[in-house]
């Protein structure tokens, strides 16, 4: 699981059939350790919004968060995060 947040949303209008009526966003997944490193494109079937943190499950975990085992998914946003507690 990634912790990222939404930077921006991506339109595809030609795509794998399995794939037509999702919302793709991009994510810059969060490295508390080392700020942000690079972006990925997650399919979002939640509504999550830019600028929001979100939860994004990578591989086959991803295909079976969002209920769609047979399409070519490699990231889904799972969910987003509302508040963010640290134990010290």
């Amino acid at each position: 699981m990634i912790v990222g947040k939404v930077v921006g949303s991506l339109i595809s209008t030609r795509k794998n059939t399995n794939l037509v009526g999702n919302k793709f966003m991009i994510v810059e997944p969060i490295d508390r350790m080392r700020g942000s490193s690079g972006q990925l494109v997650a399919i979002d079937n939640i509504g999550a919004g830019v600028g929001e943190i979100v939860l994004v499950a990578t591989g086959s975990a991803a295909r079976i968060g969002c209920g769609m085992e047979t399409a070519p998914i490699d990231a889904a946003i799972v969910g987003i995060v509302d508040d963010e507690c640290k134990l010290d």
